[in-house]
């Protein structure tokens, strides 16, 4: 029984690294990397969108990659990689 748990805690873990990075090409952009890497990686947008509290206050920028088949959205907070979305 603890072969089982064990076993579905670490394939869960695992699924959760592989959502936070996205595949261009042969090369890797995921959380925690700079916006200079992005673009060197991914290349220009396809869209920026800003990204502002409740406020108004500018606090990122999500990038989105319009990829045939697929969207890749990339969010960015100071100069970093927040969080990475494949949309199907």
């Amino acid at each position: 029984m603890r072969q089982i748990f064990a076993f579905l805690f670490f394939a869960a873990l695992s699924t959760a690294a592989f959502a936070q990075a996205v595949a261009f090409g042969n090369k890797l952009v995921s959380v925690g990397d700079p916006v200079g890497r992005v673009f060197e990686v991914a290349g220009q947008p396809s869209r920026t969108v800003p990204i502002e509290n409740k406020f108004g206050a500018h606090e990122g920028e999500r990038l989105e990659y319009f990829l045939g088949n697929k969207t890749v959205l990339i969010t960015l907070r100071d100069g970093k990689v927040t969080q990475v979305q494949e949309v199907f």
